[in-house]
């Protein structure tokens, strides 16, 4: 059965199309995945599949009574309700015949004969129709999904305007899993999530028994949960049969077949026009016409042909290369006896952490145990309450934050960048290039810049300053997967020493030589992440 059909479809917005050639069907119980580069139209594909945004051409078509449910952006008119209400709220068709149901209860009270016939008779449709729609499970599954999401009694006691933005879309993902529809529509769910609870999605999702199509940035996420990827490469649809590591494969050899399809048809286009050129210089020479209708009948047969176009699988990518001219002493990193508590909450206590140079140390641990603190206090940006953190003889130390900010927001990129730097205008222009900062991009201010462009803008300053300690805090945020594999092999010919705190599994494994745990006692070594 095909829960969704979407054929030739088209977007624009204003005279720019964003869309151009969309197909795809989605079976029930199918999980697609939807990957291309940032600005390719995906999440405004996944507006237009749930009917929030118009388009101009082309056939959406959604199964009958089918329901969506979509993770949308936050809706001001929750602001004042509490986190368990809005959870319960998913369950609204539900709840109004519980409703029902209690008030044939307390009306049955004293009524005989015919009357209390009818009303049983209702009372047993509504109570057989709350059985099927779960009513009797509704506590179980909040508390399976709670429990998931890490979305504890203290949290649900609170109101939704005094959550962070990652904690509302952790609430509104919530909701969504609890509705249950027959078509979810995701973007990008597995941000704010911690390891954890990305796993238990990633089960949840696969468990699922309606359709999903999701968009993410993280690789593994997407290898665990989908088994089709549509992929939106200059507005137009490509169905792979597999998940995210079988669609780069299979793009390969696409390009590969498609790289040879094209070239033995220029050869042939070349012989038939080389040998139309020669029946018209033999023509030339007195052929009576008979070269000349050979020519023309060639030149016939090649306009007909239906061209194969080159493909094109590079897209523009940042250009990332770390070199370094001063290292540092052997030991890089020493923290001894670490403790931070925040309003009487233990984030860690008698923390002890060495680091030698050279060495690549992700950091992982569940959300809110205070990994982003722990790099705040070896920056010197948050003081420790009990502890001493040593920072190495010769150490250069270059600290990408979560959301990285800068102290002018008026200053325009490339003022931004050459500040501290003795760099020339030009050379400016030709660093920032590499980071995709081009042609009027330079002149924008950074206060305008997107949280993907304010952490290239940032990497790109490093390029400039000799680091050798990288501290790196959710790097991979904001970045497309394309930006993600350069960065990680920047990261492995990276001769200095990386602290890195992730939630990418993908990108830990690929980086990472030693992986810490941080828990509230502490932190413990791990072999590695189980993918």
């Amino acid at each position: 059965m095909i829960d969704i059909s979407i054929k030739d479809m088209e977007k624009y917005y204003g005279a720019t199309r964003v869309l151009e050639n969309i197909s795809f069907d989605v079976k029930s119980g199918e999980k697609i995945g939807v990957v291309g580069l940032n600005g390719s139209g995906k999440t405004t594909l996944l507006k237009v599949i749930c009917g929030i945004e118009e388009y101009e051409s082309g056939i959406r078509a959604v199964r009958k009574r089918a329901t969506l449910g979509y993770l949308d952006q936050l809706p001001e008119h929750l602001d004042n309700y509490k986190i368990i209400d809005i959870l319960y709220s998913a369950f609204e068709d539900v709840l109004e015949i519980k409703k029902k149901m209690g008030y044939l209860e307390n009306h049955m009270k004293g009524l005989i004969g015919e009357e209390l016939e009818l009303m049983l008779k209702e009372y047993g449709e509504l109570q057989e129709n709350f059985e099927l729609m779960g009513g009797y499970d509704i506590e179980k599954n909040i508390k399976r999904v709670c429990i998931g999401l890490k979305i504890n009694e203290e949290f649900q006691d609170r109101t939704f305007n005094t959550l962070s933005g990652g904690e509302k879309t952790i609430v509104l993902l919530a909701k969504i899993l609890l509705q249950k529809s027959d078509i979810l529509l995701l973007d990008e769910p597995s941000n704010h999530l911690d390891m954890e609870s990305i796993e238990w999605l990633e089960k949840f999702l696969k468990e699922y028994e309606g359709s999903v199509i999701l968009i993410s940035h993280d690789r593994h996420f997407m290898d665990k949960v989908i088994d089709k990827t549509v992929e939106i490469n200059k507005g137009i649809s490509s169905i792979y049969n597999g998940n995210y590591s079988y669609y780069v494969r299979e793009r390969k050899n696409r390009y590969r077949q498609q790289i040879k399809l094209h070239n033995k048809q220029q050869k042939r286009i070349r012989t038939i026009k080389n040998t139309i050129v020669r029946l018209r210089v033999w023509e030339s020479r007195g052929g009576g016409g008979k070269f000349y209708i050979k020519a023309t009948s060639l030149q016939r047969r090649l306009d007909k042909i239906k061209r194969i176009e080159k493909p094109v699988i590079e897209h523009r990518k940042i250009k990332l290369g770390f070199s370094i001219e001063n290292k540092s002493e052997k030991e890089v990193l020493e923290v001894k006896g670490l403790s931070k508590s925040f309003d009487n909450k233990t984030l860690f206590t008698d923390l002890n952490l060495k680091v030698m140079y050279g060495e690549k140390v992700a950091i992982v641990g569940r959300n809110g145990v205070g990994k982003s603190t722990l790099a705040q206090i070896i920056m010197n940006k948050c003081e420790e309450d009990e502890g001493v953190v040593k920072i190495g003889e010769e150490v250069k130390v270059g600290y990408l934050a979560q959301n990285v900010t800068f102290s002018n927001k008026e200053q325009t990129v490339l003022d931004a960048f050459r500040e501290d730097l003795d760099i020339t205008y030009q050379e400016a222009r030709r660093a920032l290039a590499k980071f995709l900062f081009t042609k009027d991009d330079v002149f924008k201010k950074v206060n305008t810049l997107s949280g993907g462009e304010r952490s290239r803008l940032r990497l790109c300053k490093f390029m400039q300053q000799d680091i050798n300690l990288l501290i790196l805090d959710e790097p991979t945020n904001h970045f497309d997967i394309n930006s993600r594999e350069m960065l990680e092999k920047s990261l492995n010919h990276f001769e200095g020493t990386m602290i890195c705190i992730s939630h990418d599994r993908y990108f830990i494994n690929k980086v990472a030589e030693r992986i810490v745990e941080l828990t509230k006692d502490g932190v413990h070594e791990r072999k590695n992440l189980s993918i």
